[in-house]
């Protein structure tokens, strides 16, 4: 099996130091420790290999960071003019974005994703068959998701657990609340997994690209539904706080970058430049974000996930 390795800088504006927290055995570094590394820092890529088998769409490597740290991750260049059915990189990364503003970081069901955008070249070193993804540029924007460790895709939904195992419900609740919020439409076995130790339960939705106004999967829908009558009280509370101008200021435009000489420079976010489209270029200027559509029903469903709370059709622990 072929196995390439590559370093590259890529540093993006206004970021200056990563934050400390505590450890996450799953992910293997704190989530906001993992988040500054994966949108910010120094990467070296070795033994990029594919996820499931030679040549899947999705490839498994070792990231390499310039302080020495090491992490396992998901490598999924983004197809020709940003998006395709299962394969929709904004649609990963708003999972992501979307959760961190209501959940807390031990309770995060999304492991730390970004957007990279590489220079074409140097990714052909890695992938010889990867094309630009916008016309008129020489670079390859690749979504980058943590591997998750020591989970299962086995019983991850288990009615009885949920009634006798408080911790599992606090997690699933969360979990299935989040696929709800997203609209989730892929059930296929293994986009949700499971911590391998019963005493620390966590579960996770690693594969949200079908999700929000995408067409449903021809594996179902499952995860869409509430399938809990309760949920975390403190969550519910986190949530109440949420505005919809939060929701349009962190998913209507997640990254940004401007060209210059062919290549996807980052630059700092500014004002969606059309709220209509979630991958956005004009006058050298490239945005993905959610549309004000998806992002209008993704408000929909809070409002009514939260009247449900308060007529009794769900309740809080």
């Amino acid at each position: 099996m072929n196995v390439r390795s590559l370093f590259l800088t890529a540093v993006v504006a206004g970021v200056v130091a990563a934050p400390a927290s505590g450890q996450d055995i799953h992910i293997g570094l704190p989530a906001d420790s993992l988040d500054f590394l994966l949108r910010s820092a120094e990467i070296g890529i070795e033994g990029l290999t594919g996820t499931r088998f030679q040549g899947d769409r999705t490839d498994r490597a070792t990231l390499i960071f310039e302080d020495g740290t090491a992490v396992m991750a998901q490598l999924a260049p983004a197809p020709r003019g940003g998006e395709e059915f299962n394969n929709v990189p904004r649609y990963e990364l708003a999972a992501y974005d979307l959760q961190r503003l209501y959940l807390e970081e031990p309770e995060l069901v999304v492991p730390p994703t970004s957007m990279r955008a590489f220079d074409l070249d140097w990714y052909r070193q890695l992938d010889g068959d990867v094309e630009p993804t916008l016309r008129g540029t020489r670079s390859v924007v690749v979504l980058i998701q943590s591997w998750v460790n020591f989970t299962t895709d086995e019983d991850v939904w288990d009615e009885d657990r949920f009634e006798a195992d408080a911790l599992y419900a606090r997690h699933w609740a969360n979990l299935n609340l989040f696929t709800h919020l997203i609209r989730h439409s892929d059930s296929n076995t293994g986009n949700v997994r499971v911590s391998n130790f019963p005493t620390n339960p966590r579960l996770f939705a690693v594969d949200n690209g079908v999700a929000f106004n995408s067409i449903d999967s021809d594996r179902g829908t499952r995860w869409r539904s509430l399938l809990v009558d309760r949920f975390p009280a403190s969550t519910v509370a986190r949530l109440r706080q949420l505005t919809e101008q939060q929701l349009h200021d962190a998913l209507g435009v997640m990254v940004q970058w401007e060209i210059e000489d062919d290549l996807l420079v980052p630059v700092p976010k500014t004002e969606n430049i059309d709220a209509r489209r979630g991958v956005r270029q004009r006058d050298g200027v490239v945005q993905f974000g959610l549309t004000r559509d998806e992002i209008d029903d993704i408000w929909y469903r809070v409002e009514v996930f939260l009247g449900q709370i308060d007529n009794g059709t769900y309740h809080t622990f």
